[in-house]
């Protein structure tokens, strides 16, 4: 497997307290366990069959992970059935720091701003008691907790979820699925480069093929947005050697054959997430070698931050945590960051690109 950096000079990893020496070097994607002490916050109340389900993933995730130490925010009674079933030195891995109100699905986004759990675990994050932060909780709400709270990267409005989908011919990331429901081109854009820089960097991919999903491949076709989305791209420098193969089709996601990272708006993208996880469910499994996502990574905040369905369930939240656990290991999040700090040519606002 390449180098995730391509070439690119890489910058010094930090390091958790307590880690290892070698915790803070880069890893090879597809690996399922490195080295290196990972503390992650777990969002208690956050998912539909919280907390329920969230107590079961932790326990399955610390079980799994001899480096793992869990911060579960919440109620101190959610977590007793975790407690009472851990032996004495998985508990020592595992802390609670108390928050009693939720977000709710239906919730106005402003709720993020109140006393939550969301907000306690990103307080965490950005106090340096945990690492990484995750939440099967609303999505609006983690998103708009995360940006407050840990801040932006420069150039970065409106941050992305980002999935990894398994397809015949490998992995392909998909973005954005569920960070903005009605992006402008500009944000398109922006996003290409961001799915562009964490497929180098997450999934090791040299020179990462982006395309942009619409209803046909011929140039002019889609709506408005990815009209003036896709001169944009065809005229960018992206980041990771990545090359824009123009407009792509749902079938390409599938297949895989045509691009290893498709850009598209939060709405499109969540419903075909889902369609497609569906779709697995009933051929039996996605293709050999491949897993349908079970979380997906927060781009664009100075943080790492794994949100998982709502519906998730106990294997969920432990895919969740491994992701999350993964990418801090990886220094992925900074390394996306400064492969962007190179790449500096896509600065286009709005205005720039409304142009009819």
């Amino acid at each position: 497997m390449t180098s995730p950096t391509t070439g690119r000079a890489t910058h010094t990893p930090r390091r958790s307290p307590a880690a290892p020496a070698d915790a803070g070097r880069p890893f090879p994607a597809g690996v399922a366990k490195q080295p290196g002490t990972a503390r992650i916050a777990v969002d208690l109340l956050g998912g539909d069959e919280a907390p329920a389900v969230v107590v079961g993933g932790a326990l399955q995730a610390v079980r799994a992970d001899p480096d793992l130490h869990l911060l579960l925010v919440g109620p101190t009674e959610a977590a007793g059935a975790l407690f009472d079933a851990l032996d004495p030195a998985e508990r020592a891995r595992v802390t609670v720091r108390p928050a009693e109100a939720a977000v709710d699905m239906a919730d106005d986004l402003t709720a993020a701003r109140a006393d939550t759990t969301i907000r306690a675990a990103v307080a965490a994050v950005r106090s340096g008691q945990a690492d990484a932060l995750v939440s099967a909780g609303s999505t609006g709400a983690t998103v708009t907790a995360a940006a407050l709270g840990l801040g932006r990267w420069p150039e970065v409005r409106r941050p992305a979820l980002v999935a990894a989908l398994p397809a015949v011919a490998g992995a392909v990331v998909l973005l954005d699925v569920g960070g903005t429901l009605e992006p402008s081109a500009a944000t398109l854009a922006r996003h290409a480069v961001l799915g562009a820089a964490y497929a180098a960097v997450a999934h090791g991919l040299a020179a990462p093929r982006v395309g942009l999903l619409s209803v046909g491949t011929e140039p002019g076709k889609g709506d408005r947005v990815r009209r003036l989305t896709d001169p944009v791209l065809s005229a960018a420098e992206l980041p990771g050697d990545a090359r824009y193969v123009g407009l792509v089709e749902g079938y390409d996601i599938c297949l895989g054959a045509r691009a290893d990272v498709v850009v598209t708006d939060g709405f499109t993208g969540n419903v075909l997430l889902k369609a497609v996880e569906s779709a697995y469910a009933m051929a039996g499994g996605p293709p050999p070698g491949g897993a349908a996502p079970r979380a997906a990574t927060l781009l664009g905040v100075a943080g790492t931050v794994v949100v998982c369905h709502g519906a998730a369930r106990t294997d969920d939240i432990a895919s969740g945590i491994a992701l999350a656990a993964r990418l801090w290991r990886q220094d992925a999040v900074e390394r996306v960051a400064a492969l962007l700090a190179e790449n500096r040519t896509l600065c286009t606002t709005d205005i720039e690109v409304r142009t009819s």
